[in-house]
């Protein structure tokens, strides 16, 4: 019991392990991939084992201990025997919690490898140049991307050597496609799903009628008529029974079910979002932004009043240019009426309906000038008041975002990155994401009320999806029904931690999708806790893929190994090789007997338990 925190130290000694510091959902994650992929054994240090993930992540089986302090200090990184650990992740907390643990535990330990959470990315960036071997990750940057790209209908990218992969499924799949990773998808019940199935060759056809009718055996007669004992095929004929062009994916889907592959575009997959629908948003957006809803009324009346008059004066002068330049000396209030003695002798430039036209035009002119003294005193009260914007009427063919937190900021920042409206949700009128999204010039609905209200608010009528991405399965579920109940035809993406729960979501609605962000972001950071560089992950449903990339150093087990060694025992295709002294990467390496030498890099798409295979051959053999 110490003044600091408390808690129980583990009972017998530990050494190369790994340090988990953390009870949330991602913590959670992490020690699963840890215990069950990588089997390693796991400390965990946590502020209270009665909250959050902590009850769960005790019943554990490979955690060696669970450890309790109010915060990590030095004497909580002794607890967990930081001198002897292989590995520290820093999961929870503040960015600035975490740097200063990350340095703390370096000075325990020069050579442990550190990974930490951190929201900041640049600062991330500049901390692992103070860190002799560590990395710094954001989660939510991890899962942000599949979020976005859920809300438009269309699997996330990773981008690697120039081309971007991504999932495709069934019909969407091309004839390029680089493998296949899944099938027997059946969205009403996950559990059927497979990674990584045995893929058989375009010979595998072959093989099989060999094996079966031997080499006395008959031929089969083909689709096309002909055989193998005679025709006018010749020598040919023999293989006329067997299709040249085997398809096996349309067959396989018909068989197991749906299909995923992994593909590669020459550029990322934009929104196709026509230059009118941009100019539209852009103009209704800005008007909005610079004025309220009485004064864009005070100006739009003014406005058609100017250009009413301006065609009477041009009617009646038949002189565009003269009818320009009295027009805008009219509004200047510098316009030079008509004397009653040139009126009298018949030398006026008008008659009354000239006259009344500038009139309208000068007293429209007296008009704007308070108005825009009224815009520029609005705006910049607004300003200081610090207050959101919120959508406007225009705002049509957009993307709602439920929960400012590091993730909603992160969809609704990526969103407007491709040029798609947002409307962003949020109930805590403190939430750090507000500021983030206002400096992007993004609407924002503030406020407790019933998300029927909120909804409408939002303008959900006229959305094409609603993201929930709260902290809380439970709201993020309400919103999505409520978004649901309130337009049938709206796609929902819905931010879910119980597997359980999501299962029944994708049984229960169409157009809708569900994502973990710790089921996305924990498989990047056992990787990087390895050691192992992860470009990115793709969902396939809510199955994670990894694209990683490894090199092969001096003395590292992947010396000598050859594409079947690595692909063998399943879970892992090797995508891309880039061989020593090349600066090319060569994709579909098709040579699976040669073996690898120092220098050279592959770049493999891996199931989480086939990353962890091939680190383990990293750490044994190396």
């Amino acid at each position: 019991m110490t003044s600091e925190g408390w808690g129980t130290p583990p009972v017998e000694p530990v050494s190369q392990h790994y340090i988990v510091c953390g009870g949330n959902a991602l913590a959670h994650r992490l020690i699963l991939e840890l215990v069950e992929h990588y089997e390693v054994p796991v400390v965990v240090l946590v502020a209270d084992r009665s909250r959050d993930h902590a009850p769960q992540i005790e019943q554990l089986s490979g955690v060696a201990a669970v450890v309790e302090y109010s915060s990590i200090s030095d004497e909580a990184l002794r607890a967990v025997s930081i001198e002897t650990a292989r590995g520290l992740a820093l999961v929870e907390g503040s960015d600035r919690e975490n740097i200063h643990a990350a340095l703390s535990a370096q000075g325990h330990n020069p050579d442990i490898r550190i990974v930490l959470r951190m929201f900041n990315q640049r600062l991330g960036e500049n901390i692992e140049r103070l860190l002799r071997n560590g990395a710094a990750l954001s989660g939510s940057a991890t899962a942000a991307p599949a979020f976005a790209a859920a809300a438009l209908g269309r699997p996330n990218s990773v981008e690697v050597g120039g081309r971007f992969l991504h999932i495709a499924f069934d019909d969407a799949i091309t004839s390029d496609r680089i493998c296949i990773v899944a099938d027997h998808i059946d969205r009403q019940d996950l559990s059927k799903i497979r990674l990584m199935p045995e893929e058989e060759g375009g010979s595998a056809e072959f093989v099989r009628l060999a094996s079966e009718f031997g080499d006395d055996g008959p031929v089969r007669v083909g689709a096309g008529g002909g055989s193998g004992t005679g025709g006018d095929g010749g020598g040919d004929g023999g293989s006329a029974g067997v299709r040249r062009d085997v398809e096996p994916l349309p067959q396989a889907v018909a068989e197991t079910g749906g299909v995923a592959a992994l593909q590669a575009l020459p550029i990322e997959p934009r929104e196709p979002i026509s230059w009118a629908r941009r100019l539209r948003w852009r103009v209704l957006d800005t008007a909005r932004f610079f004025t309220s809803a009485r004064l864009r009324l005070v100006l739009l009346t003014a406005f058609a009043l100017v250009l009413m008059s301006f065609a009477v004066l041009w009617y009646l002068s038949r002189d565009f240019g003269w009818t320009v330049y009295i027009s805008l000396l009219d509004l200047a209030g510098a316009a030079q009426p008509d004397q009653p003695a040139d009126i009298a002798a018949g030398t006026g430039t008008g008659g009354g309906w000239q006259r009344a036209a500038q009139v309208v035009i000068t007293l429209c002119g007296i008009t704007f000038a308070p108005v825009a003294t009224a815009i520029v005193v609005e705006v910049l009260a607004s300003g200081r008041r610090g207050l959101p914007r919120n959508p406007s009427a225009g705002t049509r063919d957009h993307v709602i975002v439920v929960g400012l937190g590091n993730v909603g900021t992160r969809v609704a920042a990526q969103l407007h990155e491709l040029g798609v409206p947002v409307v962003c949700m949020e109930r805590d009128p403190q939430a750090r994401g507000i500021a983030a999204v206002r400096a992007l010039g993004i609407p924002v609905v503030l406020g407790d009320g019933p998300f029927e209200e909120q909804l409408r608010r939002a303008r959900l009528k006229h959305s094409r999806a609603v993201v929930a991405v709260s902290g809380d399965d439970a709201t993020n579920l309400e919103a999505a029904l409520e978004a649901r109940h309130g337009n049938p035809e709206v796609r929902v993406v819905v931010r879910l931690f119980d597997d359980n729960f999501a299962g029944h979501f994708y049984a229960t609605l169409d157009n809708a999708a569900s994502r973990s962000v710790s089921y996305l972001a924990a498989p990047a950071f056992a990787a990087a806790l390895m050691g192992r560089e992860v470009r990115g992950t793709l969902s396939v449903l809510r199955h994670v893929l990894l694209i990683a990339e490894l090199t092969v150093e001096d003395g590292s087990g992947l010396i000598g190994m050859n594409r079947h060694d690595l692909e063998d025992p399943g879970g892992v295709r090797v995508i891309a090789a880039r061989v020593a002294r090349s600066p090319h990467l060569q994709w579909n390496y098709a040579d699976r007997t040669r073996r690898l030498g120092p220098g050279d890099r592959i770049v493999v798409a891996a199931t989480r338990s086939g990353l962890a295979r091939l680190n383990t051959v990293l750490v044994d053999e190396g």
